[in-house]
């Protein structure tokens, strides 16, 4: 693996940077896989009798047992642990079960960013602002409670259905993802208390793990990232309200992406840096920027177990109040009451969630962030907003596939347990041949997890898993790897 020397040069001097140890890293060919745990979805309790390898713990047998025998925490995240090899993931269903998460460890970090600076036990407004392919939004919807709002949005349509897809797999009813231009966010004037931003940028911290992009990285397009950054933060910046966090980060080693941006947001807006408590071991390096010394935490490969990685953390010091209210009228009407009885045995008891409907499609968010979903669906493109139920056919529910890997579905649906190659048969959206004595709408499982819809008919059985989302790749003797 051959290091552009441009990039090599351009990081003497900077804080932590040792050149004989950064380049021996990157020709080492080590690879480093780490996952994260959905705690919605995986009753974690004592993290440290998860280390021992307790048995009785909750953790899923083929979660326990094939991935986390041998896993070790990441210790800068409460639900991530890395791996000591790599695993065939696509065919373990609970992956597609929205159990865990594939993660890059230094990214796991946002967590400290955000409970460092923020309180997560009240209700907050989140805006990931470029968040394809998910991993920071699942992260942050494990993060905040259930009154709180995240929105997840992308700008390009093609990686929005991808964070779409993920965001419906981690479960959760009070995320609205969206497909939006960051400047179109600026119409939500002072509404959101965090603003994430994973910025576009030139990848160098991506080049052990992907070493194409090599390749594409040039000082020139250090420059062109540098611009389109300052682009995004100023489009969105307005859309943060006062005392409110931006939370910017890349996956870039080069100051001008990093350090200097932090220059530029006191240059151009009234923020003020936000350092972060870390622990020496970890191995993060804290920097400071050469103007106006804002705090920043980078992570060398050759120092962290991970990979390139920076964050820094800016409060907002000024702004008006909430200017933005809920519209009169809304694309979204409440559902009726001949629908929602038709619902309501479908959901878990107990829960406060609204049943919204948007043409013939029905949805669940909760009760406490009506205003905020009218308010956001009336100014920006979404995709998807909470738990899409399904629609209503004569007096039936046509459950959506949503429904089945959310919190909300009932547990007394009638469901059937697969085994590991049944379930792979099922991811695939091939036939089923199982026993099921129930006729009609039934959940498929795999370890007490539920994968998705099937309806059994009387001489067959219909496979609803998402086409889009189904499993292409074979293994070529028809033998499936243990992940």
């Amino acid at each position: 693996m051959q290091l552009p020397h441009q990039l090599l040069d351009s990081l003497t001097g900077i804080a932590g940077f040792n050149k004989e140890a950064f380049v021996q890293i990157h020709e080492s060919g080590e690879q480093i896989t780490s996952i994260r745990l959905n705690p919605a979805k995986v009753p974690i309790g004592n993290r440290s009798r998860l280390e021992a390898g307790a048995i009785g713990n909750g953790i899923p047998p083929q979660l326990q047992e094939n991935l986390l025998s041998a896993a070790s925490p990441i210790p800068w995240s409460t639900y991530g642990y890395y791996l000591p090899q790599r695993p065939a993931f696509i065919f373990d269903p609970l992956i597609h079960a929205g159990a865990y998460y594939v993660q890059e460890a230094s990214s796991m970090f946002l967590e400290q960013a955000l409970t460092q600076t923020t309180d997560t036990s009240q209700p907050l407004r989140v805006l990931d602002l470029c968040a394809a392919p998910g991993g920071k939004s699942t992260l942050l919807q494990s993060l905040i409670g259930p009154e709180s709002l995240l929105v997840s949005n992308e700008v390009i349509k093609s990686r929005a259905a991808i964070l779409e897809e993920n965001s419906i797999k981690w479960g959760g009813a009070n995320v609205i993802v969206t497909n939006a231009d960051p400047a179109a966010f600026a119409k939500l004037e002072n509404f959101f208390d965090v603003i994430v931003i994973d910025a576009p940028c030139s990848g160098s911290g991506l080049f052990r793990r992907e070493p194409e992009a090599i390749g594409e990285w040039s000082e020139h397009n250090v420059q062109l990232c540098y611009q389109r950054q300052q682009r995004i933060l100023a489009d969105v910046f307005p859309a943060l309200k006062e005392g409110g966090v931006l939370i910017y980060s890349t996956c870039s080693y080069s100051k001008e992406e990093d350090e200097n941006m932090g220059d530029w947001l006191m240059d151009t807006f009234s923020v003020n840096s936000l350092p972060l408590t870390i622990d020496t071991a970890w191995g993060i390096v804290e920097t400071q920027s050469d103007k106006h010394k804002t705090f920043g935490y980078r992570f060398f490969p050759n120092k962290v177990k991970g990979e390139g990685f920076f964050i820094s953390c800016f409060r907002k010091t000024e702004g008006e109040g909430n200017t933005v209210r809920p519209p009169k009228r809304s694309l979204l009407q409440k559902a009726s009451k001949n629908e929602q009885a038709i619902i309501q045995p479908w959901l878990q008891q107990g829960n406060s969630i609204q049943l919204w409907k948007q043409k013939e499609d029905l949805f669940a968010f909760p009760q406490q962030l009506e205003k905020e979903l009218l308010t956001v669906v009336d100014n920006v493109y979404v995709r998807r907003a909470g738990t899409a139920i399904g629609k209503i056919a004569g007096n039936d529910l046509v459950p959506d596939h949503a429904l089945a890997v959310s919190t909300l579905v009932n547990d007394s649906i009638v469901a059937v347990s697969l085994k590991k190659e049944e379930a792979i048969q099922y991811l695939r959206k091939d036939e089923l041949s199982v026993t099921a004595a129930h006729k009609g709408w039934t959940l498929v499982r795999f370890e007490q997890y539920n994968l998705g819809w099937i309806k059994v008919l009387p001489n067959r059985i219909n496979n609803y898993y998402p086409q889009g989302w189904r499993i292409l790749k074979r293994i070529s003797d028809n033998t499936y790897e243990q992940p």
